[in-house]
């Protein structure tokens, strides 16, 4: 007897199909893929990861679901900034079903930050990056020469900025060789070859004196190249002046903050390398004039000078001054010889005084007073005392004129 707790195994029940795994998520594949073609989703980034496949994988998030979603290589090139957790974004794309793990994701073909545009993300952190290396310091910047011998345009040959640019410069200058450096102003390789033509144009032996790099306006993606790095980098390296003139006047580039001189227009481009010839013939003319007036003033004022010093008394009489000269000479012999004479007589008034002392103190003055000097004759000793001497020495006596030689008795 069977027990009242035991059940039987349900039978199969007839209708519907059985369907395997990947048969069932075939058919939500399908279905989700053909309700959903194109949706915009918008959220936070999180779990961000980029292979070295180039493909992008994330979750994009709210407060309340998450999704996973994939943006392939192709995709993330075009991206012109950086993608990390935390970003808020705006993604377009389609929803795919991802069979072998049987989840659902989004497969973005477009992104955008939320609240800014894409590209103009990536200009402002862009232009923060190159301003802190100093490429749009003013202390770079370079004067344009006054009168260029080539000028060099880096632009599309078929666009209408050339035709702008030359009619402006063959009527303002005719005097300069303009050097037309072709190559692509928008479009996804058009960066690199600007940087190439502005390299070209900087070789020595081209003789480009100035260097004009531009294109006609247009919105910001067409005007994206002249923001991109390698540009940038090869207007702020090139060793001859720059003049960017990309756009319209509200259009500004990195690559007009970069060039050492922005013109709005290449019209304006073609006025700012080049002096308008009527400008400087009337300057020119009035050089000239102001040129002739200062030497007919120099020779008016010279002429005066030269009657002035013809005037002078000096040179209409120039003896005079030598007569005058020897005059003086002889005063000033004269008085030196009388100077002389009594300064002689002075000296010879001292030297009679001082003789006379000398010869009141010399014992020769003391002798033709009547005294005489007695020395001993064997040693010459100066006999002043009686006792200094004895019997039968001999002693010489000293007179005014002559000797006498004696003996002691």
């Amino acid at each position: 007897m069977a027990s009242p707790y035991e059940t039987s195994p349900p039978s199969v029940p007839a209708g519907p199909p059985i369907l395997t795994v990947g048969q069932l998520t075939s058919e939500l594949k399908d279905l989700l893929e053909s309700s959903f073609p194109a949706v915009w989703v918008s959220g936070e980034i999180s779990n961000f990861s980029r292979p070295s496949s180039g493909h992008c994988y994330f979750t994009l998030k709210d407060d309340a679901a998450q999704i996973r979603a994939v943006m392939w290589r192709g995709t993330a090139e075009r991206i012109r900034f950086d993608l990390h957790d935390g970003l808020e974004v705006v993604c377009f794309g389609a929803v795919d079903v991802y069979a072998p793990r049987g989840s659902y994701q989004l497969v973005v073909s477009k992104l955008e930050p939320k609240g800014i545009g894409a590209l103009e993300l990536a200009l402002r952190k862009l232009k923060e990056k190159l301003a802190k290396e100093g490429l749009f310091d003013k202390s770079r910047k370079r004067p344009i020469p006054k009168f260029p011998r080539r000028i060099a345009f880096v632009t599309s040959p078929t666009g209408a900025a050339v035709r702008d640019f030359l009619e402006v410069l063959r009527r303002r200058w005719r005097g300069a060789d303009v050097l037309i450096v072709p190559t692509r102003v928008q479009g996804d390789c058009a960066a690199d070859e600007i940087a190439a033509a502005i390299a070209k144009a900087n070789r020595p032996e081209l003789g480009v004196d100035v260097l004009v790099v531009g294109r006609g306006g247009g919105s910001l993606e067409d005007l994206w190249c002249f923001n991109e790095e390698p540009v940038v980098r090869a207007v702020a390296g090139s060793r001859i002046p720059v003049v960017s003139a990309v756009g319209h006047e509200i259009d500004v580039t990195l690559c007009d903050l970069a060039a050492d001189v922005r013109a709005l227009t290449p019209s304006e481009a073609a006025e700012l390398v080049a002096p308008a010839h009527d400008a400087m013939i009337a300057l020119l003319h009035d050089r000239q004039q102001r040129l002739l007036a200062a030497l007919k003033h120099r020779a008016v004022a010279a002429r005066h000078r030269l009657t002035m010093l013809a005037e002078r008394r000096c040179f209409r009489q120039p003896r005079e001054l030598i007569h005058d000269r020897a005059q003086r000479l002889d005063e000033l012999w004269a008085r030196a010889a009388r100077s002389f004479k009594h300064r002689l007589q002075i000296e010879q008034g001292k030297l009679a005084g001082w003789s006379g002392k000398l010869e009141s103190l010399s014992p020769l003055g003391v002798l033709s007073r009547g005294y005489s000097v007695t020395q001993r004759a064997e040693d010459g000793t100066l006999v002043r005392e009686a006792e200094q001497v004895a019997a039968g020495d001999l002693i010489r006596t000293r007179l005014r004129k002559g000797e006498i030689t004696s003996r002691v008795e």
